[in-house]
C-alpha cells in the first residue's frame, strides 16, 4: 500500500453524499449541549443487552490505498431474536420528518457504515438500521424513528462507493503532503540574512511551538515579524510538529503582508495550499461582477442552485492547480464551476496548510469555524498578527446588547400575524422598560447590581423560540428574511476592527416611544436581525463571568439599552483556544507586555520574549512639542498645531504623515492648516467612509516615484496608523497630535474601575496603555529598514511625564526631549 487514509466515517459519508442547493434562508438548528442531552435521553432507556457509544472499526483497500475507516454509533441494540439493529440518533431544533421519505440519505449513511463494521467483526449476514430523530428542548421530546434491513454484500457495496467518491481527494491529499513536506526539508531562510531580531524571534517561536506553549513576542517594527514567525511555523510543519497554521490578522494590510511573505516562500521552493479568506461581501460583490452583474438577488446566491453537486469537483480542481490560493483564484474557479467563492474559501478553510483570515474565525463564537475538532487543533498553531488589537476585539466578541424599542417595532409589526411572535416580543419589551424605570433620575446609566437580569433572560429564551418557529415556518424564498440573513452575515464577516451586535441609532427613539416608527414592509426581516442578537445574548449569558462581566443599562430618551460588557477577555479567549497546540502573539507594541499578557491570558507555563530595535537613535530627529491637546484645549490649540507643521514643511519638504486622536480634531486643523497657506502643499485627509479603492490610491500616493511632496492627514488607531510599509524615500517624518487616549466613556470608566479592584493601575490600563499603542503604532510608519532616516514630532505637553514618557522606545531619543527639541 502507497498510504493508509484515516477517516471518521462522518467526514466520509458527507463527502460522498453531498449535494443539492446551496440553503440561503433561516435554518434552524439544535446546540451541541441540546443534542446530547437528547442523545442520553434516548441511549439512558436502553435494556440490558442494548450498548451506547460503540467504537468500531474497518479497513477498505482501494487501489494503492488502505482506508482506515473509524466511528462511534449511537446504539447497537440486541433484539429479542437475538438480531443486531443500529441505531443512528440525531437531534433537531425543528420539527421532525413526518415520513422515511423527508430523512437524508447522509443520515442512514452514517448507519450503515456501523452496520458494515459491525457485521464485517462478527460475521453477521444481515442488519438492521434504525434512525431516530428527536427534538430538542427538555424531558419528554418528541422522537420519530425509521428502520430498514440490509445484509452484509449490500452494507459493503455502500461502504465500497462511499470511498471510491472520496478516493480521489485522499490521493491529492497525499500527494500534495509528500511535495509539501519535501519542500520543506529544503527551504532555506528567504533572505540573505537575518535581520537583527529576526533569528531571536524565529527561535522562540519555534521552541514554542515545540514546546505546545503560548509565547507573547514583542518585535519592533522592521524586523520582518511576519517571516520570522511563518517560516519557523512552516519549518514545524515539515519536522511533522504541525499540520496546518492560521496566521489571524485584524485588518486587511498584515493579511497581505502575509500573502506576500508566503509568495517568497514559495519562491524559495515551498510547496503549500495557503487560502486567503476574504470578507464575505468584498468576495460576492467581486463574483457578482465578474458574471455581468446579476449579483445575489434577493439575498440568494446566484450559485446557490446545484452547489453541493459541483463543489467537490471545483476544490479538487483548485487544490490540483494552485498553492496560494488568493482572492483571485477563488473568483477564477468559482466562476469555472459556478460555486459561491466565499463558501468555497471556507470548505478550502478546513483542507488547507495555512488560512489567512481575520481573529474572528478562531476567537468569535458566532463566527469561529464550526467543523473543528479536538485532534484538528492539536496539530495547528495560530500566529496572532498586531496582537495588540486583540483585547479591544475581544470585548467586542464577548460582549452582547438589546435595545427595548426592536422589541417595541416587533410587537407592533406582528399585530395581526403572530400572536406568539407578539407576545414573546411585547414580555422582552416589558422586561427592558422595568430595567429602563429603576432609579428614574439617577443618570443615563444604571448598573444591575444582580448581575443577569434573570427576568429579562427568561424572556429572551422565550421569544428567541417563538422566532424561531416563525421564521422556520416561513417560506425559504422569501426575499425579506434572505435579504435580513444576508446583511448580517456581511456584518459579522467584515474587515472591521470590531465585531459586535449592531444596536440602536446614538439618538434613540421618539420621545414618546409608543409613537416609534412603523416596522419595515417586511416584518420578518426585523424578526431575524432582533433574533440574531437575541441569541448572541443568550450565547454570551452562558459565558458571563461575574468578575469579568458587568451587566448595565443606557437609558437613551424613551428607549433603554442594555449591555452585558466583557471588561477583560483574558478567560474567554483563554477558553477559546484550548486545544491547539501553540498560540504565537507578537507586535511590535505589545507593550508593556505585562499588560497585554494579563488581557489576552497568559499563563504561567507560557514564554514572552523581547526582541530589541535593530535602529539606531540617530535615525530618528524627534521633537516633542508641548502644547495641550486635551478635548477642552482642541479648539485654542488648532492655529498652533498647524504653524508647527506648516514651520516643519517648510523646513523640511517631503512625504508626510500627520495623526490626528479623531476625525472632528483632523479636520478642525486641517481646516487651519490650509488657511494658514498649507494649500501650497499636496494634501490628502482620510474619511471615515472611504472606500476600499480610496484607501488603497491613498497609500499609492505615497508610493509613486514623481511624488516630491505630500501630506496625509491620518486618524491614530486607522488603517494607515499599522501595517503599512512605506520604506525610505516613501516617508520622510510623522507627526502624532495626543497621546492616542480614548474619549472618557461610561464602559472605559467600568473598565478602569474593574482593573482598580485587581490591584492594577487602571487609569492606565483603560486609558493610557490603549492611547500609547496607537501612538507607537504611528511612529514606527517612519523608520522601516536599517538606512531610513527621518522626522518624528511628538505634539502633546504630557509626553514629557510619567506614564506616558516611559512608554516611549528608547531608540526615538524622546527621553527629556531627546534629538531635535
Amino acid at each position: 500500500m502507497r498510504g493508509t487514509v484515516t477517516i471518521a466515517v462522518r467526514p466520509l459519508v458527507e463527502y460522498a453524499l453531498r449535494s443539492g442547493d446551496l440553503a440561503s434562508g433561516f435554518r434552524q438548528t439544535a446546540s451541541m449541549a441540546d443534542g446530547v442531552k437528547a442523545h442520553q435521553q434516548i441511549q439512558e432507556a436502553y435494556g440490558e443487552r442494548d450498548r451506547s457509544e460503540v467504537q468500531l472499526r474497518a479497513e477498505i483497500p482501494w487501489g494503492e490505498l488502505l482506508f482506515a475507516i473509524e466511528g462511534r454509533c449511537d446504539g447497537l441494540l440486541t433484539g429479542e431474536d437475538g438480531g443486531i439493529t443500529i441505531e443512528e440518533i440525531k437531534s433537531t431544533g425543528g420539527s421532525l420528518p413526518l415520513s422515511e421519505a423527508e430523512t437524508p440519505e447522509v443520515h442512514w449513511a452514517q448507519a450503515y457504515c456501523y452496520a458494515y463494521m459491525y457485521a464485517n467483526i462478527e460475521g453477521v449476514d444481515r442488519m438492521r438500521v434504525r434512525m431516530t430523530y428527536v427534538e430538542t428542548g427538555g424531558e419528554g421530546a418528541a422522537r420519530r424513528s425509521f428502520e430498514r434491513t440490509a445484509d452484509f454484500a449490500e452494507l459493503e457495496r455502500r461502504i465500497r462507493g462511499y470511498v471510491a467518491s472520496y478516493a480521489p481527494f485522499a490521493e491529492l491529499q497525499l500527494r500534495h503532503r509528500a511535495a509539501r513536506d519535501e519542500s520543506i526539508a529544503g527551504l532555506v531562510f528567504p533572505y540573505p540574512a537575518y535581520r537583527a531580531g529576526q533569528r531571536k524571534l524565529a527561535g522562540a517561536v519555534y521552541r514554542s511551538i515545540e514546546a505546545g506553549h503560548q509565547l507573547f513576542a514583542r518585535a519592533p517594527t522592521g524586523i520582518g515579524k511576519t517571516m520570522s514567525t511563518l517560516y519557523p511555523a512552516v519549518k514545524s510543519i515539515g519536522a511533522g510538529r504541525l499540520s496546518r497554521l492560521f496566521y489571524l490578522t485584524a485588518r486587511t494590510t498584515t493579511r497581505a503582508s502575509a500573502e506576500d511573505a508566503f509568495g517568497r516562500l514559495q519562491d524559495g521552493g515551498l510547496h503549500m495550499h495557503a487560502v486567503t479568506i476574504t470578507a464575505k461581501d468584498k468576495l460576492c460583490s467581486a463574483a457578482a461582477e465578474q458574471a455581468g452583474g446579476e449579483g445575489c438577488a434577493g439575498g440568494l446566491c446566484m450559485y446557490a442552485e446545484g452547489f453541493f453537486d459541483r463543489i467537490n469537483g471545483a476544490i479538487l480542481d483548485l487544490l490540483s492547480n494552485e498553492t496560494l490560493i488568493g482572492k483571485e483564484e477563488l473568483l477564477r474557479y468559482a466562476a469555472k464551476h459556478r460555486v459561491c467563492p466565499f463558501e468555497m474559501s471556507l470548505e478550502v478553510a478546513y483542507v488547507a496548510d495555512a488560512v489567512i483570515c481575520d481573529y474572528n474565525y478562531i476567537f468569535d463564537p458566532r463566527i469561529s469555524l464550526k467543523r473543528v475538532a479536538a485532534e484538528w487543533k492539536a496539530s495547528c498553531a495560530l500566529l496572532v498578527d498586531e496582537a495588540h488589537n486583540l483585547p479591544d476585539r475581544a470585548r467586542e466578541m464577548y460582549s452582547a446588547e438589546l435595545t427595548k424599542r426592536d422589541f417595541l417595532q416587533l410587537v407592533r409589526a406582528f399585530k395581526g400575524k403572530d400572536n406568539a411572535v407578539r407576545a414573546a416580543a411585547k414580555s422582552v419589551d416589558a422586561a427592558l422598560l422595568a430595567i429602563r424605570k429603576r432609579d428614574e433620575g439617577q443618570g443615563a446609566f444604571l448598573v444591575l447590581s444582580e448581575g443577569l437580569p434573570e427576568a429579562l433572560n427568561g424572556a429572551v429564551e422565550a421569544f428567541a423560540e417563538a422566532a424561531e418557529t416563525a421564521l422556520a415556518g416561513r417560506e425559504r424564498s422569501a426575499a425579506g428574511a434572505d435579504e435580513a440573513l444576508r446583511a448580517w452575515e456581511t456584518l459579522a464577516l467584515a474587515d472591521a476592527t470590531s465585531i459586535g451586535v449592531p444596536s440602536a441609532a446614538a439618538d434613540g427613539p421618539p420621545a414618546d416611544a409608543e409613537e416609534a416608527p412603523a416596522a419595515e414592509a417586511d416584518p420578518y426581516a426585523l424578526l431575524l436581525e432582533v433574533y440574531f442578537a437575541a441569541v448572541h445574548w443568550m450565547r454570551i449569558v452562558k459565558l458571563y463571568d461575574e468578575k469579568r462581566h458587568i451587566v448595565f443599562a443606557e437609558r437613551q430618551r424613551g428607549d433603554v439599552r442594555i449591555k452585558l460588557f466583557c471588561m477583560d477577555p483574558s478567560r474567554l479567549l483563554r477558553q477559546m483556544r484550548k486545544g491547539y497546540r501553540s498560540q504565537i502573539c507578537f507586535s511590535a507594541t505589545l507593550f508593556p507586555l505585562g499588560y497585554y499578557m494579563d488581557l489576552i491570558g497568559a499563563e504561567e507555563t507560557d514564554y514572552s520574549v523581547s526582541v530589541p530595535s535593530p535602529f539606531r537613535t540617530e535615525q530618528w530627529e524627534t521633537e516633542i512639542v508641548p502644547l495641550s491637546t486635551r478635548y477642552a484645549d482642541r479648539e485654542s490649540s488648532r492655529g498652533r498645531i498647524a504653524s508647527r507643521l506648516l514651520a516643519l514643511l517648510s523646513g523640511r519638504p517631503g512625504r508626510y504623515l500627520f495623526f490626528f486622536p479623531s476625525y472632528a480634531y483632523l479636520n478642525a486643523v486641517y481646516e487651519t492648516f490650509l488657511e494658514q497657506g498649507g494649500g501650497v502643499w499636496r494634501t490628502m485627509a482620510q474619511r471615515p467612509d472611504m472606500t476600499e479603492e480610496e484607501r488603497g490610491a491613498y497609500l499609492a500616493a505615497f508610493e509613486a516615484d514623481d511624488v516630491a511632496a505630500l501630506i496625509g492627514f491620518a486618524v491614530l488607531g486607522g488603517v494607515f496608523s499599522e501595517g503599512i510599509d512605506l520604506a525610505g524615500d516613501r516617508l520622510q517624518g510623522v507627526a502624532v497630535v495626543g497621546v492616542g487616549m480614548p474619549q472618557p466613556s461610561f464602559e472605559r470608566d467600568l473598565m478602569r474601575g474593574h482593573f482598580d479592584d485587581a490591584g492594577l493601575p487602571g487609569f492606565d490600563y483603560a486609558y493610557v496603555y490603549p492611547g500609547m499603542n496607537k501612538v507607537l503604532q504611528a511612529g514606527g510608519r517612519l523608520i522601516r529598514t536599517e538606512n531610513d532616516h527621518g522626522v518624528l514630532v511628538l505634539i502633546d505637553d504630557r509626553y514629557r511625564r510619567a506614564p506616558y514618557r516611559r512608554l516611549l522606545p528608547e531608540e526615538w531619543g524622546a527621553d527629556g526631549g531627546g534629538p531635535g527639541g
